[in-house]
């Protein structure tokens, strides 16, 4: 018993994703995986699977208030992985809840695809900024990272940054932009696969259940990369187009 009153929780507040691959559902699948509890505020509804997106519908500013304040008044949170926030009005909403915080916060961006499509008005991506100031760490791609900081990534900002996937021959290698400028690379090789829907936000929640556990964010970091490596390599191989990884690797 009192071991599992010692487990921490992690909530995280994002979209729904009906394939399972992404977003709330692979944030608890990611969380369990590190033996952190997973509670969750939905942002957004989606209609989707491994070939796309057919359909999303926002959840009202009003109800999201009510689901975080449903999570923070029976949980002691000890991180916050935010993902997909979808409008201004939302943004509103947890920027007055995480000027509350004193935990780890790891910001999914979630406005630019892989792909390059943008999910999000110019207006809601200069808005997002605003969170910026709360957060422990925000995790873009480089399509955002260039709508972030400007196409030459002179990165500018309050808090750390780390810029994912920037290719250096068969390296992958993400870059860590700490607050005072300084620069830190995690490099992985390359891997070779069409599943590979969902590892954003599942690498930002691996970031986020670490940090819960007590890690540093460096430490963060290498276990969450090596981790994502490990579940696309073992993905399993669903669906007829991009399919997920594999969150349950302690199953294989």
């Amino acid at each position: 018993m009192d071991k599992i009153k010692d487990m921490k929780v992690l909530l995280s507040i994002a979209g729904s994703d009906s394939s399972g691959g992404a977003g709330i559902q692979a944030d608890i699948k990611t969380a369990e995986y590190f033996g952190v509890f997973s509670t969750t505020a939905i942002t957004a509804l989606t209609a989707q699977n491994t070939c796309g997106v057919s359909d999303v519908m926002s959840v009202s500013p009003e109800f999201i208030k009510e689901q975080i304040n449903a999570v923070k008044s029976d949980f002691e949170i000890a991180a916050l992985k935010l993902g997909m926030l979808f409008n201004k009005e939302i943004m509103a909403v947890v920027l007055e809840f995480i000027k509350e915080l004193s935990v780890p916060v790891v910001l999914d961006p979630v406005f630019i695809s892989k792909a390059g499509s943008v999910l999000m008005s110019d207006e809601n991506i200069d808005e997002i900024k605003k969170l910026f100031e709360f957060s422990t760490i925000i995790t873009p791609n480089l399509h955002e990272a260039k709508r972030l900081f400007g196409q030459d990534l002179k990165v500018d900002a309050p808090c750390n940054v780390l810029i994912k996937n920037l290719c250096e021959g068969e390296f992958s290698v993400d870059r860590l932009i700490y607050k005072d400028k300084s620069v830190r690379e995690f490099k992985e090789l390359c891997l070779q696969s069409q599943n590979l829907h969902g590892t954003g936000c599942s690498f930002s929640t691996a970031i986020a259940s670490n940090l819960a556990l007590g890690k540093s964010l460096e430490n963060a970091i290498e276990i969450s990369k090596s981790f994502i490596t490990k579940a696309i390599r073992n993905a399993p191989n669903l669906g007829h187009g991009k399919g997920p990884i594999r969150h349950n690797l302690n199953k294989i």
